[in-house]
């Protein structure tokens, strides 16, 4: 039987949407804050003379690294990313686990070990982005409050307690969710943009021969002629594309084409001409290398542009705090996390979502980095790792589905993949050689989150087989109901009994009959199917199968919904076609069972006892069931049952 829901991957080249100006300024407002707070402290920090590897300040040099900055820009956001990854949608969702889901639907109708692979390298990348997700915030914010020694010396021992009392209050109000302040956002942005723009421009003036950076001559050049310092100045020059990755996960919300009209229209022209607005204010003074974002701007405006700085890497963490919850929702539906709970805090946009767990942690981490590294120049040197190894995945499977899935002919897949990967390896490979300077700790945050995803997946591989040994088949179990011995007491309403799947028998309907001997006048069998695809439209949200005993009242529901979504199982009841159940299910007094399983280590070598333990100590996080379910407290019965891992 079908269900009528559409789970293959399409390529929309409009992104699946009109792109209003409404939904312009909202895609200004949280998708490019990130990549648009990055002229802050990107130069600064090629010219820092505290860098292992500094690049030495001399005009050759100057239009060496601001070419290779414009063109790393063009080459990986405009080229790789605007105009091929965001051609790729998952039923219209962008981001590193779109790509996974369809890698697994791939792997899972091949069975090619090279998809699986990949999958496990996209998870990898899904992992590094929660380390993105405490560097973003910590660097942003330090770099935007470091203004402050610009404007007073005297305030330089200030900037760590306020950078930790501002990000304290971020992530204090996330609870609220952003919708409130969503619609301020998409303005200060623009008037950022437009600030930095300006600024830029007035440097410009004062040294137009800047412009002859634009030239990809000057890039190669310098990568040419001066390769011992343009490599490792590389590790910085990618701080100008962090956020890439942002515009690619955000895409489900916006629309390619508002992305790119974003981009191409204001974000790229205006970080354009910061860069080369601050390599023409070095060309006149070298002095002003320590801070060149901030100096271009004349004394009377330098604490404005502070504040306004502070207000646009506030927004730039919000939206990467809002993407690692999005990122950890879609891992807990895929199996790679526990079940988590999460609260919906838009009543109009269904991505807007809190995860308290993840919240807490992230604001821990964010804290500790603040007071370990102390400014945004030494934490730089971790944030380039991130940044560079999850594009480099997301470029690899991008080609790899290009090829295998929608076949393309290799030559067109070898002319893109080879130069745009060499780009890719350069840069990770700059960034290779920062990890005893800081590197090392986005690597440390992606194999820690790695092996906990991954240790779930298996355990709960484990758990599943496990059960279905005790559950034993649906079908079997309904048919000796039908002949219990004594005949079991049907007592009046209606049950619903909350299971994996139609294959085995709910271990809380087996433990009601054999210890209580009563079943309900009606009983629902009810399993959650969780589909590659963000969402499922209600027409397409359930299932019936009268299992050859609906006249009994007993029935089995399947209930579809998408990795983005939160199931709410009295409202999917309500969902139900009254013909189907001949009206005889109450969903106003329903009583809901759930099975709840207690983990225990066994001897069986399914895993490592170190992942066993991992395993089970990650079972704690889960949310609980009735409340992750929408059950109401009240009708919810819990029933336990011991399973070894």
């Amino acid at each position: 039987m079908g269900t009528g829901v559409e789970v293959s991957p399409s390529l929309h080249p409009t992104g699946g949407r009109t792109a209003g100006a409404a939904i312009v300024v909202g895609a200004l407002g949280v998708v490019f804050g990130d990549i648009g707070t990055s002229p802050i402290y990107t130069i600064q920090t090629v010219f820092n003379p505290g860098d292992p590897h500094p690049v030495p300040i001399s005009p050759d040099n100057v239009y060496g690294v601001v070419s290779l900055i414009f063109w790393s820009v063009m080459i990986i956001v405009t080229l790789t990313y605007i105009t091929l990854v965001m051609r790729a949608d998952n039923d219209g969702e962008g981001g590193i686990m779109a790509l996974i889901t369809l890698l697994r639907r791939l792997a899972g109708k091949r069975g090619g070990r090279t998809a699986t692979l990949l999958a496990g390298l996209g998870i990898f990348g899904a992992a590094l982005f929660f380390g993105d997700s405490m560097i973003t915030p910590a660097i942003s914010v330090l770099s935007a409050v470091e203004g402050l020694k610009i404007v007073q010396p005297g305030l330089e021992e200030l900037i760590v307690p306020i950078t930790a009392v501002i990000i304290i209050g971020l992530f204090s109000v996330q609870r609220r969710g952003t919708a409130a302040v969503g619609r301020l956002f998409g303005p200060v942005m623009i008037l950022w943009f437009g600030t930095i723009g300006i600024l830029g421009v007035s440097g410009i003036v004062r040294h137009p021969e800047i412009l002859k950076a634009l030239s990809p001559t000057y890039a190669l050049s310098f990568m040419v002629g001066h390769f011992g310092i343009a490599f490792f100045a590389l590790a910085a020059i990618v701080l100008a594309v962090t956020g890439a990755e942002a515009l690619y996960a955000d895409m489900g919300h916006f629309g390619r084409k508002a992305i790119t009209r974003g981009w191409l229209g204001l974000v790229l022209p205006a970080c354009a001409l910061s860069y080369l607005g601050q390599g023409a204010l070095i060309l006149g003074d070298e002095s002003t290398v320590g801070s060149p974002f901030f100096l271009l701007a004349p004394g009377w405006a330098r604490l404005p542009l502070v504040l306004l700085a502070t207000a646009a890497t506030v927004i730039a963490s919000q939206a990467v705090i809002t993407g690692a919850y999005s990122v950890a929702s879609q891992a807990a539906q895929l199996g790679y996390l526990p079940r988590l709970r999460i609260a919906h805090t838009s009543e109009s946009t269904i991505g807007q979502i809190y995860v308290p767990w993840i919240n807490w942690v992230l604001m821990i981490s964010v804290l500790t980095l603040v007071f370990a590294f102390r400014s945004s120049a030494a934490l730089a040197y971790a944030f380039g790792m991130a940044v560079t190894a999850t594009i480099s995945i997301t470029t690899l499977v991008f080609f790899y589905l290009a090829r295998i899935k929608w076949h393309t002919p290799l030559w067109l897949v070898l002319l893109g993949a080879v130069p745009l990967l060499a780009v890719d390896a350069m840069f990770l490979s700059a960034n290779m050689t920062k990890l005893v300077h800081g590197a090392w700790l986005p690597l440390l945050i992606g194999l820690t989150a790695f092996t906990v995803m991954s240790t779930w997946a298996r355990g709960r591989d484990v758990v599943t087989r496990a059960r279905e040994e005790k559950e034993g088949p649906l079908r079997a179990f309904v048919d000796e109901l039908q002949h219990h011995e004594p005949p079991l007491t049907r007592v009046p309403g209606t049950a619903v009994f909350l299971n994996r799947g139609k294959e085995t028998a709910p271990l809380a309907m087996r433990a009601n009959v054999e210890h209580n001997r009563v079943l309900h006048e009606h009983v629902v069998i009810l399993s959650i199917d969780t589909l590659p695809v963000p969402r499922v439209p209600d027409v397409s949200r359930t299932e019936i199968d009268a299992l050859g005993y609906a006249e009994d009242g007993i029935i089995h529901v399947t209930a579809h919904f998408g990795y983005m979504e939160t199931p709410n199982i009295p409202a999917t009841l309500r969902l139900l076609d009254p013909a189907q159940t001949e009206g005889r299910i109450s969903v106003a007094n329903a009583s809901y069972f759930l099975s709840k399983i207690e983990l225990k280590r066994g001897p069986a070598p399914t895993m490592a006892q170190w992942r066993k333990r991992l395993f089970i100590a990650t079972s704690y996080i889960t949310a609980d069931a009735a409340e992750y379910f929408g059950l109401p407290g009240q009708r919810t019965v819990i029933m336990g049952e011991r399973v070894e891992v």
